[in-house]
């Protein structure tokens, strides 16, 4: 029995040898220490062995056993380290090679037009002011000469968040909060966000306006002009053709929309232009003495003018874009041309 013993070592160590999967030596461990395995089987023997040899036996077949075992152990670990060093090397990084280029976002084309406009008016001296965009009743529309019945509100379709709140129009609430806190000289823009239930190819719920105000002594319809004239050769070029069409705003008096020479079709009259050669590009007028003397301003002493513009349309006409949603989808492809 001490020779089948030996001899059974021998052959599990020979096995052990040609054993190179984790499943090989999973079948050898079953093979020789399972429960019917070939050392558990010879174990069971131990009564036929004689009471000399028993315990010579019963520590030779306990070093074995232990031996196999731990053969096993290692084997599998080997193979386990094995497989990590052959999932590290596959998987390492060559700090040699040429790191991957990091994509650099830009700012919106909406957002470099309403920067481009605010640079051109700062350098006339204009300053910028903000407001909120929930605003009240009476800074969105009574203070501005636009009372509760007046058809002009219709002009204007409203987001009411109560009766009395409501998100604002446009953001000429912010040229009366600067004036009741400020005395003349007043020289400001005020852009920003605004919001009409209105949504198709050329509106859109929420857009960005920028209005600008200057009152002081002495200021006539020739200072809007020269001041609008400058700002539009400014943003379309000097070649730029222009014109003041008589208008109605509640704010102003008199009004008047400026229309650009058409730059889609040069003036030969496309789709976009309506046939007529020209586009209207904004609102302007001599702010109404009604508005001045809501915010207790001396309309005797003071004069001045406001205007208006859509950013998206300056935007969209500056850079041949016919639809204005394009703005609001995300599309890196139309933003990354910008």
């Amino acid at each position: 029995m001490i020779q089948e013993l030996e001899e059974l070592a021998r052959q599990a160590d020979a096995e052990l040898q040609g054993a190179h999967t984790e499943e090989a030596l999973n079948v050898l461990r079953t093979k020789y220490l399972g429960r019917k395995g070939l050392l558990t089987q010879m174990l069971r023997q131990v009564g036929s062995v004689s009471p000399d040899e028993r315990p010579l036996f019963g520590r030779l077949s306990n070093e074995i056993k232990e031996n196999i075992a731990a053969a096993l152990d290692a084997a599998l670990e080997r193979i386990k380290d094995s497989r990590r060093d052959e999932l590290l090397h596959r998987e390492a990084i060559d700090v040699t090679l040429p790191g991957r280029a990091v994509r650099l976002g830009n700012r919106h084309p909406v957002t470099q037009v309403m920067e481009e406009i605010c640079g051109i008016f700062s350098r006339l001296g204009f300053s910028v002011e903000e407001g909120p965009e929930i605003e009240t009743d009476y800074y969105n529309f009574e203070a501005l000469n636009i009372p509760k019945d007046h058809p002009a509100r219709d002009m204007q379709d409203t987001f009411y968040v109560e009766d009395n709140i409501v998100l604002r129009t446009h953001t000429s609430p912010v040229q009366i909060r600067t004036m009741e806190k400020m005395r003349p000289p007043v020289r400001i823009l005020s852009p920003g966000k605004v919001y009409r239930p209105d949504s198709d190819v050329s509106h859109t719920p929420m857009f960005h306006q920028i209005e600008g105000l200057l009152v002081d002594r002495g200021i006539t319809f020739g200072d809007l002009k020269g001041t609008l004239t400058f700002f539009l050769q400014e943003v379309f070029g000097a070649d730029i053709m222009l014109r003041f069409r008589p208008s109605f705003f509640p704010f102003t008096e008199p009004s008047a929309e400026v229309d650009i020479r058409c730059v889609m079709c040069g003036g030969e009259g496309c789709r976009v232009c309506g046939q007529s050669g020209w586009l209207e590009i904004l609102g302007s007028g001599m702010v109404d003495p009604e508005v001045f003397a809501n915010v207790s301003y001396d309309p005797e002493e003071y004069s001045g003018f406001a205007f208006g513009l859509g950013v998206e349309r300056i935007a969209m006409l500056k850079y041949g874009i016919s639809d204005i949603r394009l703005f609001f989808e995300n599309d890196s492809r139309f933003l990354e041309q910008f």
